[in-house]
């Protein structure tokens, strides 16, 4: 059964760095695009981060540009979210996600299959 657990959420200061990491249990994982979203309460789920099949290129958010980055390891079957210099706006649940293709995409539409979610707070 296909399964994405997110782990590494938790309550951090402002200007402090998280890396969440998304353990994949999907099939052909080496060809499926991946990426991260977010939603903060009262707020639609936000692109942040995704990564082709072959973790050679990624789009990053606007928002979170300079800031956040995506890498994969097709030999883990996992998909990082490295977030560094935290802002109180960061805070939300953070998904991981599969595509449906190899590419990258920033819409939520294109993704077949989603984490339950792991919770980052930033404090101010």
């Amino acid at each position: 059964q296909a399964q994405l657990v997110e782990s590494g959420g938790g309550v951090v200061q402002t200007g402090d760095s998280l890396s969440l990491s998304c353990a994949a249990s999907i099939p052909t994982f080496s060809d499926t695009g991946m990426g991260w979203f977010r939603q903060a309460p009262g707020k639609e789920r936000e692109f942040v981060a995704a990564v082709n099949w072959l973790g050679t290129s990624a789009i990053i958010a606007d928002s979170v540009k300079g800031r956040f980055s995506i890498i994969r390891d097709n030999t883990e079957n996992t998909v990082i979210l490295q977030m560094q210099n935290l802002k109180p706006e960061d805070t939300a649940l953070y998904y991981c996600a599969g595509n449906q293709y190899q590419g990258m995409s920033t819409t939520a539409a294109s993704y077949i299959y989603w984490g339950q979610g792991t919770q980052v707070t930033v404090s101010s």
